[in-house]
Protein backbone atom coordinates (compact mmCIF):
# COMPACT_ATOMS: atom_id res chain seq x y z
CA UNK A 1 0.00 0.00 0.00
CA UNK A 2 2.91 2.13 0.78
CA UNK A 3 4.71 1.63 -2.59
CA UNK A 4 1.15 2.42 -4.03
CA UNK A 5 0.43 5.55 -2.81
CA UNK A 6 3.67 7.01 -3.35
CA UNK A 7 3.11 6.32 -6.84
CA UNK A 8 0.19 8.44 -7.02
CA UNK A 9 2.01 11.26 -5.17
CA UNK A 10 5.26 11.30 -7.45
CA UNK A 11 4.64 9.87 -11.04
CA UNK A 12 4.46 8.64 -13.68
CA UNK A 13 4.40 4.74 -14.45
CA UNK A 14 4.12 1.12 -13.84
CA UNK A 15 5.76 -1.81 -14.77
CA UNK A 16 4.67 -2.73 -18.27
CA UNK A 17 3.93 1.05 -19.88
CA UNK A 18 5.08 0.94 -23.09
CA UNK A 19 4.81 -1.73 -25.81
CA UNK A 20 6.96 -2.99 -28.51
CA UNK A 21 5.38 -0.30 -30.61
CA UNK A 22 7.36 2.83 -28.99
CA UNK A 23 10.67 1.89 -30.71
CA UNK A 24 8.97 2.63 -33.89
CA UNK A 25 9.13 6.24 -34.43
CA UNK A 26 8.86 8.19 -37.91
CA UNK A 27 12.09 10.00 -38.93
CA UNK A 28 9.50 13.45 -38.89
CA UNK A 29 8.83 13.19 -35.10
CA UNK A 30 12.39 11.65 -34.13
CA UNK A 31 14.54 13.42 -36.85
CA UNK A 32 15.98 16.58 -34.24
CA UNK A 33 17.27 13.75 -31.78
CA UNK A 34 17.93 10.54 -33.23
CA UNK A 35 21.06 9.71 -32.10
CA UNK A 36 21.76 6.33 -34.08
CA UNK A 37 21.17 7.87 -37.59
CA UNK A 38 23.54 10.52 -36.24
CA UNK A 39 26.25 8.65 -34.75
CA UNK A 40 26.01 10.03 -31.75
CA UNK A 41 26.14 8.29 -28.01
CA UNK A 42 22.64 9.25 -26.36
CA UNK A 43 24.40 11.19 -23.57
CA UNK A 44 25.95 13.31 -25.43
CA UNK A 45 23.28 14.63 -28.10
CA UNK A 46 21.45 15.23 -24.77
CA UNK A 47 24.25 17.49 -23.44
CA UNK A 48 24.56 19.29 -27.30
CA UNK A 49 20.62 19.87 -26.94
CA UNK A 50 20.61 21.34 -23.29
CA UNK A 51 23.54 23.22 -23.89
CA UNK A 52 22.13 24.72 -27.65
CA UNK A 53 19.04 25.74 -25.16
CA UNK A 54 21.00 27.73 -22.87
CA UNK A 55 19.06 31.30 -21.98
CA UNK A 56 21.28 34.44 -24.02
CA UNK A 57 22.77 32.07 -26.66
CA UNK A 58 23.12 33.49 -30.45
CA UNK A 59 19.94 33.33 -32.88
CA UNK A 60 21.02 30.19 -34.93
CA UNK A 61 22.98 28.33 -31.91
CA UNK A 62 21.85 24.75 -32.26
CA UNK A 63 22.90 21.02 -31.38
CA UNK A 64 24.20 20.30 -34.76
CA UNK A 65 26.80 22.98 -34.32
CA UNK A 66 27.92 22.02 -30.92
CA UNK A 67 27.91 18.49 -32.40
CA UNK A 68 29.81 19.19 -35.78
CA UNK A 69 32.87 20.35 -33.39
CA UNK A 70 32.80 17.86 -31.36
CA UNK A 71 32.65 15.20 -33.84
CA UNK A 72 36.07 16.52 -34.94
CA UNK A 73 37.43 17.41 -31.38
CA UNK A 74 36.90 14.15 -29.97
CA UNK A 75 34.39 11.48 -31.99
CA UNK A 76 32.01 12.64 -29.34
CA UNK A 77 33.79 11.09 -26.20
CA UNK A 78 34.66 8.07 -28.36
CA UNK A 79 35.65 5.38 -26.09
CA UNK A 80 35.08 7.14 -22.70
CA UNK A 81 32.22 6.35 -20.31
CA UNK A 82 30.04 9.11 -19.67
CA UNK A 83 27.64 8.82 -16.83
CA UNK A 84 24.06 9.95 -16.03
CA UNK A 85 25.11 13.20 -14.49
CA UNK A 86 27.38 13.48 -17.71
CA UNK A 87 31.15 13.19 -16.27
CA UNK A 88 33.33 11.88 -18.98
CA UNK A 89 35.89 9.30 -17.75
CA UNK A 90 38.71 8.78 -18.05
CA UNK A 91 39.15 12.70 -19.21
CA UNK A 92 39.93 13.54 -22.35
CA UNK A 93 43.60 15.42 -22.87
CA UNK A 94 45.07 16.42 -25.75
CA UNK A 95 48.93 16.60 -26.34
CA UNK A 96 51.36 18.74 -24.00
CA UNK A 97 51.66 22.30 -25.96
CA UNK A 98 55.13 22.47 -25.37
CA UNK A 99 56.35 23.85 -28.50
CA UNK A 100 58.34 21.00 -28.77
CA UNK A 101 56.97 20.15 -32.64
CA UNK A 102 55.62 16.56 -31.56
CA UNK A 103 51.82 16.51 -32.62
CA UNK A 104 52.00 19.65 -35.44
CA UNK A 105 52.59 21.48 -32.01
CA UNK A 106 54.71 24.99 -32.48
CA UNK A 107 54.10 27.34 -30.11
CA UNK A 108 54.59 26.52 -26.25
CA UNK A 109 51.63 27.49 -23.89
CA UNK A 110 52.89 27.53 -20.45
CA UNK A 111 50.05 26.09 -17.68
CA UNK A 112 47.71 28.10 -16.18
CA UNK A 113 45.04 25.57 -14.40
CA UNK A 114 48.05 24.17 -12.11
CA UNK A 115 47.41 21.22 -13.87
CA UNK A 116 43.59 20.63 -12.15
CA UNK A 117 41.78 19.95 -15.33
CA UNK A 118 45.09 18.68 -18.14
CA UNK A 119 47.37 16.77 -15.58
CA UNK A 120 50.48 19.08 -16.36
CA UNK A 121 51.35 21.40 -13.87
CA UNK A 122 54.01 23.04 -16.41
CA UNK A 123 52.29 23.39 -20.21
CA UNK A 124 48.72 23.66 -21.28
CA UNK A 125 47.04 20.23 -22.76
CA UNK A 126 43.63 20.51 -24.58
CA UNK A 127 41.03 19.31 -22.10
CA UNK A 128 36.94 17.35 -22.64
CA UNK A 129 34.98 16.71 -25.42
CA UNK A 130 34.73 20.22 -26.90
CA UNK A 131 38.80 20.86 -26.30
CA UNK A 132 39.08 23.63 -24.52
CA UNK A 133 42.62 24.92 -23.61
CA UNK A 134 42.00 25.54 -19.61
CA UNK A 135 42.33 29.69 -19.98
CA UNK A 136 39.79 29.12 -22.56
CA UNK A 137 37.31 27.11 -20.18
CA UNK A 138 37.48 29.41 -17.51
CA UNK A 139 36.78 32.63 -19.63
CA UNK A 140 33.15 31.26 -20.92
CA UNK A 141 32.33 27.90 -18.78
CA UNK A 142 28.65 27.77 -18.01
CA UNK A 143 27.35 24.99 -15.50
CA UNK A 144 25.48 23.12 -18.32
CA UNK A 145 23.92 20.65 -15.67
CA UNK A 146 23.08 22.92 -13.20
CA UNK A 147 25.14 21.02 -10.35
CA UNK A 148 27.05 23.99 -8.69
CA UNK A 149 30.51 23.09 -10.45
CA UNK A 150 31.82 23.85 -13.63
CA UNK A 151 34.12 20.91 -15.28
CA UNK A 152 35.60 20.63 -18.66
CA UNK A 153 34.99 17.27 -18.56
CA UNK A 154 31.54 17.59 -18.25
CA UNK A 155 29.57 16.62 -21.00
CA UNK A 156 27.12 19.62 -20.38
CA UNK A 157 29.49 21.86 -18.59
CA UNK A 158 31.44 21.66 -21.80
CA UNK A 159 28.47 21.90 -24.23
CA UNK A 160 26.60 25.08 -22.96
CA UNK A 161 30.40 26.43 -22.42
CA UNK A 162 31.25 25.74 -26.39
CA UNK A 163 28.15 27.46 -27.14
CA UNK A 164 28.52 30.56 -25.12
CA UNK A 165 32.10 30.52 -26.97
CA UNK A 166 30.83 30.26 -30.62
CA UNK A 167 28.01 33.20 -29.90
CA UNK A 168 30.69 35.06 -29.09
CA UNK A 169 31.03 38.89 -30.14
CA UNK A 170 27.05 38.91 -31.00
CA UNK A 171 26.95 36.70 -33.34
CA UNK A 172 24.26 35.18 -35.61
CA UNK A 173 25.03 31.88 -36.87
CA UNK A 174 21.94 31.88 -38.96
CA UNK A 175 24.45 33.57 -41.18
CA UNK A 176 26.46 30.87 -42.73
CA UNK A 177 29.58 33.24 -42.96
CA UNK A 178 29.08 34.19 -39.35
CA UNK A 179 28.47 30.30 -38.57
CA UNK A 180 32.34 30.20 -40.73
CA UNK A 181 33.94 32.68 -38.14
CA UNK A 182 32.59 31.28 -35.24
CA UNK A 183 34.24 28.04 -36.42
CA UNK A 184 37.44 29.50 -37.35
CA UNK A 185 37.74 31.22 -33.80
CA UNK A 186 37.90 27.54 -32.55
CA UNK A 187 40.52 26.43 -34.85
CA UNK A 188 42.28 29.00 -37.44
CA UNK A 189 42.48 26.52 -40.61
CA UNK A 190 40.07 26.84 -43.65
CA UNK A 191 40.20 22.56 -43.79
CA UNK A 192 38.96 22.47 -39.86
CA UNK A 193 35.96 24.61 -40.79
CA UNK A 194 35.29 22.73 -43.84
CA UNK A 195 35.38 19.34 -41.96
CA UNK A 196 33.32 20.64 -38.85
CA UNK A 197 30.52 22.16 -41.31
CA UNK A 198 30.16 19.23 -43.09
CA UNK A 199 29.03 17.60 -40.33
CA UNK A 200 26.93 20.50 -39.42
CA UNK A 201 25.57 20.51 -42.78
CA UNK A 202 24.87 16.40 -42.41
CA UNK A 203 23.41 16.67 -39.04
CA UNK A 204 21.11 19.54 -40.11
CA UNK A 205 19.35 17.09 -42.63
CA UNK A 206 19.23 14.50 -40.48
CA UNK A 207 17.22 16.85 -37.96
CA UNK A 208 14.53 18.05 -40.73
CA UNK A 209 11.25 18.41 -39.27
CA UNK A 210 8.20 19.84 -39.37
CA UNK A 211 7.89 23.37 -38.31
CA UNK A 212 6.83 24.16 -34.39
CA UNK A 213 3.46 25.80 -33.99
CA UNK A 214 3.93 29.34 -33.38
CA UNK A 215 3.20 30.94 -29.82
CA UNK A 216 3.21 29.44 -26.38
CA UNK A 217 2.69 25.87 -28.52
CA UNK A 218 5.78 26.18 -29.86
CA UNK A 219 7.70 27.38 -26.60
CA UNK A 220 6.07 24.44 -24.84
CA UNK A 221 7.22 21.85 -27.12
CA UNK A 222 10.84 23.25 -28.06
CA UNK A 223 11.30 22.87 -24.48
CA UNK A 224 10.40 19.57 -24.29
CA UNK A 225 12.24 18.29 -27.29
CA UNK A 226 15.42 20.01 -26.14
CA UNK A 227 15.49 17.47 -23.34
CA UNK A 228 15.27 14.29 -25.89
CA UNK A 229 18.08 11.79 -24.59
CA UNK A 230 17.80 12.96 -20.57
CA UNK A 231 17.39 9.87 -18.31
CA UNK A 232 14.10 9.37 -16.39
CA UNK A 233 14.39 10.11 -12.84
CA UNK A 234 11.55 8.85 -10.61
CA UNK A 235 10.71 12.57 -8.63
CA UNK A 236 13.21 14.11 -10.95
CA UNK A 237 12.57 17.71 -12.52
CA UNK A 238 11.51 21.08 -11.76
CA UNK A 239 10.42 24.28 -13.23
CA UNK A 240 14.13 24.82 -13.71
CA UNK A 241 14.84 22.07 -15.16
CA UNK A 242 16.53 17.80 -14.55
CA UNK A 243 17.19 16.98 -10.97
CA UNK A 244 18.00 14.36 -9.48
CA UNK A 245 15.17 12.46 -8.51
CA UNK A 246 14.02 10.50 -5.08
CA UNK A 247 13.72 6.65 -4.04
CA UNK A 248 11.84 4.52 -5.25
CA UNK A 249 9.67 3.95 -8.45
CA UNK A 250 7.17 0.63 -8.24
CA UNK A 251 10.02 -0.80 -10.61
CA UNK A 252 12.80 -0.17 -7.95
CA UNK A 253 14.67 2.53 -9.48
CA UNK A 254 16.51 4.65 -6.73
CA UNK A 255 17.07 8.11 -8.56
CA UNK A 256 18.57 10.22 -5.85
CA UNK A 257 22.29 10.03 -8.12
CA UNK A 258 19.71 10.01 -11.63
CA UNK A 259 19.95 13.58 -12.79
CA UNK A 260 16.95 13.83 -15.43
CA UNK A 261 12.99 14.11 -15.57
CA UNK A 262 10.19 11.94 -14.70
CA UNK A 263 6.97 12.51 -16.69
CA UNK A 264 5.27 15.30 -15.03
CA UNK A 265 8.82 16.89 -13.77
CA UNK A 266 9.10 16.93 -17.56
CA UNK A 267 6.18 18.62 -18.70
CA UNK A 268 6.19 21.08 -15.30
CA UNK A 269 9.46 22.05 -16.62
CA UNK A 270 8.47 23.00 -20.61
CA UNK A 271 5.06 24.32 -19.41
CA UNK A 272 7.02 26.96 -16.85
CA UNK A 273 9.19 28.05 -20.21
CA UNK A 274 5.80 29.53 -21.79
CA UNK A 275 5.06 30.99 -18.30
CA UNK A 276 2.92 28.48 -16.63
CA UNK A 277 2.87 26.61 -13.25
CA UNK A 278 1.73 23.24 -13.14
CA UNK A 279 1.41 20.92 -10.37
CA UNK A 280 3.67 18.44 -9.75
CA UNK A 281 1.92 15.08 -10.51
CA UNK A 282 0.51 14.02 -13.31
CA UNK A 283 -2.78 13.11 -11.52
CA UNK A 284 -2.86 16.99 -10.84
CA UNK A 285 -2.07 18.12 -13.82
CA UNK A 286 -5.23 16.61 -15.21
CA UNK A 287 -7.31 19.31 -13.19
CA UNK A 288 -5.76 22.48 -15.08
CA UNK A 289 -6.62 23.54 -17.85
CA UNK A 290 -9.84 22.79 -20.39
CA UNK A 291 -9.88 18.86 -19.96
CA UNK A 292 -10.33 16.92 -22.85
CA UNK A 293 -12.00 13.60 -22.43
CA UNK A 294 -10.60 10.15 -23.45
CA UNK A 295 -14.07 9.70 -25.38
CA UNK A 296 -13.37 12.54 -27.68
CA UNK A 297 -10.95 10.25 -29.31
CA UNK A 298 -6.69 11.20 -29.83
CA UNK A 299 -8.26 13.42 -32.92
CA UNK A 300 -9.41 16.08 -30.23
CA UNK A 301 -5.99 16.65 -29.31
CA UNK A 302 -3.67 19.83 -30.65
CA UNK A 303 -0.21 19.92 -30.32
CA UNK A 304 1.29 21.51 -26.89
CA UNK A 305 -1.77 19.59 -25.21
CA UNK A 306 -1.00 17.55 -22.02
CA UNK A 307 -1.70 13.59 -23.24
CA UNK A 308 -2.78 11.85 -19.81
CA UNK A 309 -2.79 7.87 -19.34
CA UNK A 310 -4.55 6.24 -16.51
CA UNK A 311 -5.59 3.11 -14.65
CA UNK A 312 -9.45 4.78 -15.11
CA UNK A 313 -10.17 6.87 -17.83
CA UNK A 314 -13.15 8.83 -16.18
CA UNK A 315 -11.22 9.14 -12.95
CA UNK A 316 -8.35 11.68 -12.93
CA UNK A 317 -7.16 10.37 -9.25
CA UNK A 318 -5.53 7.27 -11.24
CA UNK A 319 -3.69 8.98 -13.59
CA UNK A 320 -0.25 8.11 -13.85
CA UNK A 321 1.40 9.40 -16.72
CA UNK A 322 1.55 12.45 -18.92
CA UNK A 323 3.42 13.62 -22.03
CA UNK A 324 3.25 16.47 -24.42
CA UNK A 325 1.11 16.19 -27.76
CA UNK A 326 3.67 16.87 -30.69
CA UNK A 327 0.92 16.35 -33.56
CA UNK A 328 0.84 13.68 -36.22
CA UNK A 329 0.10 11.20 -33.33
CA UNK A 330 2.86 11.55 -31.28
CA UNK A 331 3.68 12.97 -28.31
CA UNK A 332 7.25 13.74 -25.86
CA UNK A 333 7.57 12.21 -22.58
CA UNK A 334 10.12 10.79 -20.33
CA UNK A 335 8.50 6.98 -20.23
CA UNK A 336 9.80 5.01 -17.43
CA UNK A 337 13.17 4.43 -15.45
CA UNK A 338 15.60 2.86 -17.75
CA UNK A 339 14.46 4.88 -20.55
CA UNK A 340 15.68 8.67 -21.77
CA UNK A 341 13.63 11.40 -22.73
CA UNK A 342 12.06 10.83 -26.24
CA UNK A 343 9.29 11.02 -28.88
CA UNK A 344 6.84 8.00 -28.91
CA UNK A 345 3.40 7.04 -30.36
CA UNK A 346 0.22 8.58 -28.47
CA UNK A 347 -0.87 4.60 -28.95
CA UNK A 348 2.29 3.51 -27.47
CA UNK A 349 0.01 3.09 -24.11
CA UNK A 350 -3.34 0.84 -23.46
CA UNK A 351 -5.14 3.03 -20.82
CA UNK A 352 -5.68 6.08 -23.17
CA UNK A 353 -7.26 9.47 -20.76
CA UNK A 354 -7.91 12.18 -22.73
CA UNK A 355 -5.77 15.59 -22.55
CA UNK A 356 -5.70 19.23 -21.02
CA UNK A 357 -5.20 22.21 -23.20
CA UNK A 358 -4.10 25.33 -21.49
CA UNK A 359 -2.14 26.79 -24.44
Amino acid sequence: MAVLLLAAAVCCTGPALLSAAAGSQPAAATGPVDAAAAGIPARMLAAYLTGAAQPGNCPGMRWQILAGIARVESDHAAGHQISAGGDITPPITGPRLDGSGADGNTTAIRDTDGGAWDGDAQFERAVGPFQFLPQTFRSYAKDGNGDGSLSPHNADDAAASAAAYLCGDGRNLTDRQQLRSAVYTYNHSTAYVDDVLSGIDRYDTLAAAPALPAGNAGTVIQAALAQQGLPYSWGGGDASGPTTGICCSPGGQDARTVTGFDCSGLTLYAYAKAGINLPRTAAEQAGAGQRIPASAGYGALQPGDLVFYGYNPASDSTIHHVGIYLGDGQMINAPRPGKAVRTDPVTAMPDYAGGARLL
